[in-house]
Formats: C-alpha cells, sequence, structure tokens
C-alpha cells in the first residue's frame, strides 16, 4: 500500500492544483496538508501532477474481452488494461442481446463486484439496451431490441444483484413509466439511442431522466421544427451528457457547442469502447457482430460507428485542447462530474478526506505514469 505523496502538485477538490501532501490510510485519503512524515512517502518532480482516478461509466471491453463475456477473466482483463489510461472505476456497460446472454453477463459482473478484486473498481452495470429505439439503434443489434418494460428490467436487476446503476432507453418506446420506476430506485435513466421528441423528452426529464447517452449519436437530430434529443439535452439544464470525446464520434465543432451550453459541471466524459482498444487494427466484435477497426475507427460492416478504442486520458486531452479550458476544468468531466451522476461522489470523483484513494499521476499533457486504486499501486512507469 502506498502512504501517500510528499510536497507534490495535487489537484485538491475546491482549491485546484495546489503543492501539498497527501496521506493514505486504509484505503482512503487520511490527510491532505503539511506534515512531518517523511517514510514512505512518493516525491515527484514538478512535471507531474497527481489527480483523482477517472471514473469511465460507459465502457464495453478492452483488450480483447468484453463485458458481455460471461468470465472473471474478462473482467480482470478488462479493469487491468484501463488501467494504464488513469481509469480507477466504471460501470460495466452491457448491449442489447438475448434476454438469455444479457443475463449471463449480469451474473457473472455481480460476482465480480462481490468478490472486490483488486484494481480498478466496477461500480455497477450500466444497461445499455435492450430497450432502446430501432430507429436510432446504432450498433445495437435490431433482432433484440424491445420496448421498455418495468417487469423485465426487475428480472434484470435480481440478476444483477441490484447492481444495475445507469439504464440507456428510448423514452419514446413505453419508456416514462420505466424512466420513473429507475428514478424512484436512483437509478439513471439516460435517454439513448432513442428517436424521441422534444415534448416526450421533456415527460421523460418530468418523470426523472437525468442523462443522456452518449451525445449526438444514436438520437433524433435537432430540427428546427422539433428539436429531438440533441435540441433538448442542449436546451435542459437537468441532463447531464455523456461525450465521447476521439474527434471521430463528434467533430470538434460539436464539442465545442456542447460544451458552451452546457458548462463545466455537466458533461461526463466516456470511452463507449469495445475489445478492440490497446488491440491492432483487425476484425473484433460488438453484440455478437463484426467490427471492422482501420485507423483506430470501430465499424460495422455497413459503417456504423461501433463504440470505439479511446483511451479515457486521451479524450481528457482532446476535451481540454478542443475547449480551450483550464486542465482541472476538463479532469472534472472526467472525475467529479461522472461520480455525481451515478451517485458515487460520497467516495469517487475527487481528492478529499475519507474519499477513496483512487489517484493518478499525469503529466501536463495528461500521459499517465501511475495509477493507484484504493492505496494500492495497480500501474506504474516509473
Amino acid at each position: 500500500m502506498v502512504k501517500g505523496f510528499k510536497n507534490c502538485q495535487i489537484y485538491v477538490y475546491g482549491k485546484g492544483i495546489v503543492t501539498t501532501s497527501l496521506l493514505i490510510k486504509d484505503e482512503k485519503i487520511s490527510f491532505i496538508g503539511e506534515t512531518e512524515e517523511e517514510q514512505q512517502l512518493i516525491s515527484l518532480e514538478d512535471k507531474y501532477y497527481v489527480i483523482p482516478g477517472f471514473v469511465d461509466k460507459h465502457i464495453h471491453g478492452a483488450r480483447r474481452s468484453d463485458f458481455m463475456n460471461p468470465t472473471f477473466e474478462d473482467i480482470k482483463n478488462i479493469t487491468g488494461a484501463i488501467s494504464q489510461e488513469g481509469t480507477t472505476s466504471c460501470l460495466a456497460t452491457t448491449m442489447t442481446q438475448s434476454i438469455e446472454n444479457i443475463q449471463k453477463s449480469l451474473s457473472n459482473i455481480a460476482d465480480y463486484i462481490t468478490q472486490k478484486p483488486k484494481g480498478p473498481e466496477v461500480l455497477g452495470i450500466h444497461l445499455e439496451g435492450p430497450f432502446v429505439s430501432k430507429m436510432n439503434a446504432g450498433a445495437q443489434p435490431i433482432e433484440y431490441i424491445i420496448p421498455c418494460d418495468i417487469e423485465t428490467f426487475k428480472q434484470f436487476n435480481q440478476v444483477a444483484q441490484n447492481h444495475i446503476k445507469q439504464v440507456t432507453l428510448a423514452c419514446e418506446e413505453n419508456g416514462i413509466d420505466f424512466t420513473k420506476y429507475l428514478a424512484d430506485n436512483k437509478i439513471v435513466a439516460s435517454i439513448g439511442h432513442s428517436n424521441s421528441t422534444y415534448e416526450a423528452l421533456q415527460e421523460a426529464i418530468a418523470h426523472g431522466a437525468t442523462s443522456i447517452t452518449h451525445m449526438y449519436n444514436a438520437m433524433r437530430p435537432l430540427h428546427h421544427r422539433d428539436i429531438g434529443v440533441v435540441g433538448g439535452a442542449l436546451l435542459e439544464n437537468q441532463l447531464n451528457c455523456e461525450l465521447i470525446c476521439d474527434l471521430i464520434h463528434v467533430s470538434a465543432p460539436a464539442v465545442q457547442l456542447l460544451h458552451h451550453n452546457k458548462g463545466q459541471h455537466n458533461i461526463c466524459l466516456i470511452t463507449d469502447s469495445i475489445e478492440s482498444k490497446y488491440m491492432p487494427d483487425g476484425t473484433y466484435a460488438l453484440g455478437g457482430q463484426p467490427v471492422y477497426v482501420r485507423n483506430g475507427e470501430a465499424r460495422l460492416e455497413d459503417g456504423t460507428l461501433a463504440g470505439s478504442t479511446l483511451k479515457m486520458n486521451y479524450a481528457v486531452r482532446n476535451y481540454q485542447k478542443t475547449c480551450q479550458i483550464s486542465m482541472t476544468e476538463a479532469i472534472d468531466a472526467a472525475t467529479i462530474n461522472p461520480a455525481k451522476c451515478i451517485y458515487v461522489d460520497d467516495r469517487k470523483g475527487s481528492i478529499e478526506v475519507g474519499k477513496d484513494a483512487d489517484l493518478i499521476v499525469i503529466d501536463q499533457d495528461f500521459n499517465v505514469y501511475m495509477t493507484i486504486c484504493r492505496g494500492e499501486v495497480f500501474y506504474s512507469k516509473f
């Protein structure tokens, strides 16, 4: 276990980047400030920064593994891979598939969470589909898409041992009562893969929807007579927007437009990465479909984007440079913002006394040199 850091540049919540020390005890941040303690504390050159570990609430896989694969080893492989990009916690994201295959995945993820293995923590499950729209399926297999159904979801969550923390749904597909049910149970209702009108989106917000899944992608676009999901997401302050900031899924001006409208606190950077991350170009799979990766772009045979190969530290770098914002504001979009969105900010997302010691060491270009998960060094280039 790491004891802490001595006189380093640390991004302390509410204070910005300050030169200070930090102590760790029992997997938690126990002290921030000047200290006389020296033993086993890490000292760093000024070119390095200690910041909170990234929280990726939408990730399917990495390094030839997918969260839909029902094995402990696949999840361990994914979490081991993402530690290299500074991700210290995530939501294991599922895919539209047969109910049987979804349940196998949910059961496996729940068992993994229960065992609490070392490394990046799986905080819960993001159920992406099958309650989405065939009109905006994206890479979700159409044959397995079904309307929103509370009883089917209850079966899913029972198998998942109540670990489902976010659901992507098309609110126009019988989704209003379902949205209310999720909100009442403190599960994030995130509108995505949706052909919803603005009017239907407003009704979903009134019933507890708080999030937009991968903003701009696989949703009804903005039109001047019906601003749809895209326009509604830009307009409504209650909605927090996920963003795949690889500059492939979303153009730089669209990223800037989103930042201009949503501000510092309502954007969550995600990777939406699939099993091809950390792998060379080639043929991979997503939801039982072949995915062709060329120059880092993952697409179905018809050209539809199918997740990404994006690493979270690259997403933060792209966001900071594209929007010309401060380093700390860019970091917030991958740390405290998603932590708040999925209700884990009491222990994740920022450097504060009492929170989990999930920390990473980066340079000003967001290259990752060390990843600490609950007080233990899990990855290091030093």
